[in-house]
């Protein structure tokens, strides 16, 4: 497995010296994608640890919640909530039956379409949200805004938004 790009002149499939490993390991965009991620993974726990001890729902439920917010009351398409989540059809078939049994959202099929499932939040699911929503903004202050400079945090959140919106994928 090629670990570093080839060095000047040497097939891709060969064995590189643990200098030059070192260098790869070392590169700055290596680096900066590690921050992101154990950013976004130290963000992501917290979250999700203070909603399950004080909402009773995981993080991944208070997205689906926050997407159903969003639709204003219209249902969403199971299939847009899979999208939106970065889950498996399956996976999202499963949360959404778990969501279900707990009276958090319903599901009916789409009067334009019944071949579409549409999930909408019953009302138990709007006071989930609203419950969560706080534990959210608590724990998105104090460890992604309050380190960061408020002059800092308009750069920060357009370069997030640049990464997100990269249409090259």
């Amino acid at each position: 497995m090629e670990i570093a790009p080839a060095a000047a002149g040497r097939p891709s499939g060969e064995h590189r010296t643990a200098a030059e490993l070192a260098a790869a390991a070392d590169r700055p965009a290596v680096h900066e994608l590690g921050l992101l991620l154990r950013a976004a993974a130290r963000l992501d726990r917290a979250v999700d640890t203070a909603m399950r001890a004080e909402c009773g729902l995981s993080h991944t439920m208070f997205e689906v919640l926050l997407m159903l917010a969003r639709a204003r009351g219209e249902g969403v398409p199971q299939r847009e909530l899979a999208e939106g989540l970065t889950l498996t059809s399956g996976g999202t078939t499963r949360l959404v039956d778990r969501m279900e049994q707990a009276g958090l959202v319903r599901r009916a099929p789409s009067p334009a379409d019944r071949r579409i499932t549409l999930v909408g939040a019953t009302p138990e699911g709007a006071v989930a949200f609203g419950r969560a929503s706080e534990v959210h903004a608590r724990i998105v202050d104090r460890l992604l805004l309050a380190p960061v400079a408020p002059d800092d945090r308009p750069h920060l959140l357009a370069a997030l938004r640049a990464v997100v919106e990269n249409p090259e994928r």
